[in-house]
């Protein structure tokens, strides 16, 4: 069952809940619940902050009993609904195509899949750098971590840097500038009448995880990819890996990134960084045999530039899951590097 609790706003800025006696932290999707004012009465759900998880540090308003019953009023002609047969469904206009339109993108339009969204913030900056802002790079956010599509801080900045053209949420996403069914009809929609010059897709905040193999966000990327492919569009995977995660299986090459590129059906390019040895954390094996092994002769590695000083100059986020930049300089080459070899494929290498 859900874990709804009755509270009472007590800050706004950032937003705080008394529940029971006890000030909490909280937050409002304001594009399904309204603003939370000081004084409103407020169910939140309370499960992450209960149960300790990491990536849940705030309980979410669940409905704000005093001014956020007045809305919902879909415009004409809409009628698709996300969050559908659930307490939260509302209704959405989707970008896919119409049907009759050509099932394949006019133009070759390169896509980059993320594993998870700490690699967005990087790969955008590195894809963009030097381009004087003028390409339309979008972010499809689909499942693995957080669905609310206002809940990124990484989107704002970038976004408000003029460095994302736009952002479109991917069922079961949500609430995004742009709202799409399907990863295959966002991309068709990308590619064609948003005119964006290239694609990023990945999830949103947080991510997802088990211990297991399959059982995992991670595993998002893997339909990104098979939709980007389907669509004859060039296809990049940016990998995670990591010289500072206490955790034995992210460590290297994640095996988050290893079970995608050990199911994927067709080949796709994996961007590694220049230097990839000087960055491993483990000197007893060798990154070319830990990275060949999972590529498996299907996929094709390419060495590229991560300019890790430029970006910790930039001001955009260098801390990820507790660990600074400096603490972890491999997380964060990845997706630089995945970034320069998006670059590259619109033709700036």
């Amino acid at each position: 069952m859900l874990k709804l609790r009755r509270g009472t706003a007590v800050g706004v800025d950032p937003l705080e809940v008394e529940v029971a006696g006890e000030r909490r932290r909280a937050w409002a999707d304001e594009g399904l619940v309204g603003p939370v004012e000081l004084g409103d009465d407020v169910v939140v759900n309370t499960a992450a902050v209960d149960l300790g998880l990491g990536s849940g540090g705030f309980d979410v308003v669940h409905v704000n009993l005093t001014r956020g019953l007045d809305g919902g009023e879909a415009p004409p002609g809409v009628h698709v609904m996300k969050l559908n047969y659930s307490s939260l469904q509302h209704p959405v206009d989707p970008i896919e195509a119409p049907a009759g339109v050509p099932a394949l993108p006019a133009r070759p339009m390169p896509v980059l899949v993320l594993p998870l969204h700490g690699h967005l913030a990087p790969a955008v900056w590195a894809a963009c750098e030097g381009s004087g802002g003028e390409r339309r790079i979008g972010f499809v956010q689909a499942a693995g971590g957080g669905l609310p599509g206002s809940l990124s801080a990484d989107v704002r900045e970038l976004r408000s840097r003029g460095l994302l053209a736009a952002q479109v949420t991917v069922a079961p996403s949500f609430g995004g500038e742009l709202e799409a069914i399907s990863i295959t009809g966002a991309l068709h929609a990308a590619a064609g009448e948003l005119g964006w010059d290239a694609a990023i897709v990945g999830p949103g905040p947080g991510i997802l995880g088990s211990e297991t193999k399959y059982g995992h966000g991670g595993m998002a990327a893997l339909d990104g990819a098979h939709a980007a492919l389907a669509l004859g569009l060039p296809t990049l995977l940016s990998p995670r890996m990591s010289a500072g995660d206490p955790r034995p299986r992210h460590r290297g090459l994640s095996h988050h990134t290893g079970s995608v590129l050990e199911l994927l059906l067709a080949g796709v390019e994996v961007p590694v960084p220049f230097g990839l040895g000087e960055l491993w954390p483990d000197a007893e094996e060798t990154p070319a045999d830990v990275i060949g092994a999972a590529t498996a002769g299907l996929h094709r590695t390419r060495e590229q530039r991560a300019d890790l000083e430029g970006y910790a100059a930039s001001g955009l986020p260098t801390r990820t899951m507790g660990r600074d930049l400096a603490d972890d300089r491999l997380f964060f080459a990845a997706p630089l590097a995945a970034g320069t070899a998006l670059a590259t494929a619109l033709g700036a290498g």
